[in-house]
């Protein structure tokens, strides 16, 4: 009778794990998912009126269309390459940081205390002191579910979320307080760094870009020629046999969190420091929510990553421009790029798994 039972309750679909592809493999079916996902989308263009190869060459030119057009695609890449590689330490580790957010607000709230009140120290004494401390912050909020998790093993994707909001609300708390600006005539507002306080630019684009590059050739020989980086891929893998071997499981947690964290702190300063020239509620912007995207597209490479933030950037900024070309909704517009990373994102689940019919 209960086996009975038990067959009925078996679904008749099921989603196995495949057998591991060949890099040729998985290639063919990236390629066909972007054939897919720039056929949709044309579909969807069509449907709303308009011809699919203007507005897909409209993308693609829009990045590149001009100088301050290429300026604006790194500028939009900067964030999402670093706070990209932040996470994917996490990830590699199986600690699933979603907390990207708030640890790039962080790393923007305590630079921005030097950026405020220590605005009369030699450049680059003030720059330094300001990277050091987004490095500190993000990393501290980076520290919080780590310690959590390894001393009462609570859930660090429910952690690290809800400390993305209270990140937010630090920010509201020093607008509308302690660092609001005096000449704001009531408007809650942070002042603006003065230019002694604001980051340099190399060819008319803010130098955080050689700080991301510096930072994917960093985290790339950390993670595949030392032995932290071992240690994270071994923890990863299993705790057990990381513990069997001799690893100290929670202190790798710890590190690692704090060096992930750290590293979405310093895309805070680049940000605040670089881009807004103020500490503002939108420092962040998102750029944290993407980040996992990117990282999971970019199958945890650092490498990849560089690739793949590019790419992102450039349907970013393109998408922009065919909005205002064509005078397109800005929902039209998020609507394509929907679909394009639904296709993508499809694919690596396909890479991974397959459905089976029939009852086992």
């Amino acid at each position: 009778m209960n086996s009975v039972n038990k067959k009925a309750k078996e679904p008749f679909i099921r989603v196995i794990k495949r057998a591991e592809r060949s890099k040729m493999e998985i290639m063919r079916l990236r390629i066909i998912a972007f054939i897919l996902a720039l056929a949709a989308g044309g579909l969807f263009i069509l449907l709303i009126g308009y011809n699919p190869f203007q507005l897909y060459g409209t993308i693609v030119s829009g990045a590149f269309r001009s100088k301050m057009a290429i300026q604006a695609t790194v500028k939009i890449m900067i964030p999402l390459l670093m706070s990209s590689l932040g996470v994917i330490l996490a990830f590699k580790m199986r600690f699933w940081n979603i907390g990207a957010e708030g640890q790039i607000i962080m790393g923007a709230v305590f630079s921005s205390y030097f950026a405020l009140f220590h605005s009369d120290w030699p450049h680059f004494v003030l720059l330094s002191a300001m990277f050091i401390a987004g490095f500190i912050g993000g990393g501290l909020w980076g520290l919080i579910p780590a310690y959590f998790k390894t001393k009462f093993n609570t859930n660090e994707t429910l952690l690290t979320l809800m400390l993305n909001y209270i990140a937010l609300h630090v920010i509201s708390f020093l607008r509308d307080g302690p660092w609001k600006d005096p000449g704001s005539s009531g408007f809650p507002k942070i002042a603006r760094f003065v230019s002694n306080a604001q980051i340099d630019k190399v060819f008319g684009v803010q130098f955080g870009w050689i700080v991301g590059l510096v930072l994917v050739v960093f985290v790339f020989v950390y993670m595949r020629y030392t032995r932290y980086g071992y240690e994270i891929s071994v923890v990863g893998e299993s705790q057990s046999t990381a513990r069997y071997a001799g690893m100290n499981v929670k202190k790798v947690i710890l590190r690692t969190m704090l060096l992930s964290g750290g590293i979405c702190g310093i895309t805070g300063v680049v940000q605040s420091a670089g881009s807004d020239m103020t500490l503002a509620s939108s420092v962040a912007g998102g750029v944290g929510f993407t980040a996992i995207i990117v990282a999971w597209l970019a199958n945890l490479n650092p490498l990849g990553i560089l690739l793949v933030s590019f790419l992102f950037s450039v349907l970013e900024k393109g998408s922009s421009v065919m909005q205002s070309t064509y005078g397109l909704s800005t929902y039209s517009a998020d609507v394509l790029q929907g679909i394009i990373l639904f296709f993508i994102l499809g694919s690596e689940f396909f890479i991974r798994y397959k459905f089976k019919g029939g009852r086992a």
